[in-house]
C-alpha cells in the first residue's frame, strides 16, 4: 500500500513522503490516525495544496513539544513503592506508573511517551528515563524510586 504522510513519523518517513508500507499499519493505524492518506493521483494533488499549511502545523507542534520537553525537564519526580529490606520492590514500575507521577507533578504525560530503556524498575534507587514527546523530542529524565513509608 502506498501512502503520503502527513507528519514526521520515525523509522519511516517525513511530511509529504510517498513510502510503501504494509496494508495492515496503513488501514489499522495510520489512516484512522490521520497520520497519512493513500497515494492516489487526487490525494496527492490535495496534500500539494495543503502543504504549507501542514508544514506550518508540524512545526507548531514541534514547538510546544519543545515547549512542553523544557518544563518537564525542570520537574523533580519520586516514586514512592513498596520495597523490601534490600531495596527490592515488590512488583515493578512501569511506563504507566511514571506517567501517572509526571502527571501528578503537573504536566500530562501519556505511557506512550515514556520509555524504559532497560524494562521495568524493579530496585530503590535513581534511573533515566526516556521520554519521547514527539518523534523530534526525546530527552532523558531523572526518577527516584523511594521506599514508602
Amino acid at each position: 500500500m502506498e501512502v503520503i504522510l502527513l507528519e514526521k513519523i520515525a523509522n519511516l518517513g517525513n511530511l509529504g513522503d510517498k513510502v510503501s508500507i504494509k496494508n495492515g499499519y496503513g488501514r489499522n493505524f495510520l489512516i484512522p490516525q490521520n497520520k497519512a492518506v493513500p497515494a492516489t493521483a487526487q490525494r496527492i494533488a490535495q496534500f500539494e495544496e495543503r502543504r504549507v499549511e501542514l508544514e506550518k502545523l508540524a512545526a507548531d507542534k514541534l514547538k510546544a513539544a519543545q515547549a512542553r520537553a523544557t518544563a518537564i525537564g525542570k520537574l523533580a519526580i519520586v516514586i514512592a513503592h513498596k520495597a523490601g529490606d534490600e531495596g527490592r520492590l515488590f512488583g515493578s514500575i512501569g511506563t504507566h506508573t511514571i506517567a501517572e507521577a509526571i502527571t501528578a507533578a503537573g504536566i500530562k504525560v501519556e505511557k506512550q511517551e515514556v520509555r524504559l530503556p532497560n524494562g521495568a524498575i524493579r530496585h530503590l534507587g535513581e534511573f533515566e528515563i526516556d521520554l519521547a514527546i514527539h518523534s523530534d523530542v526525546t530527552f532523558k529524565l531523572p526518577i527516584q524510586i523511594i521506599a514508602e513509608v
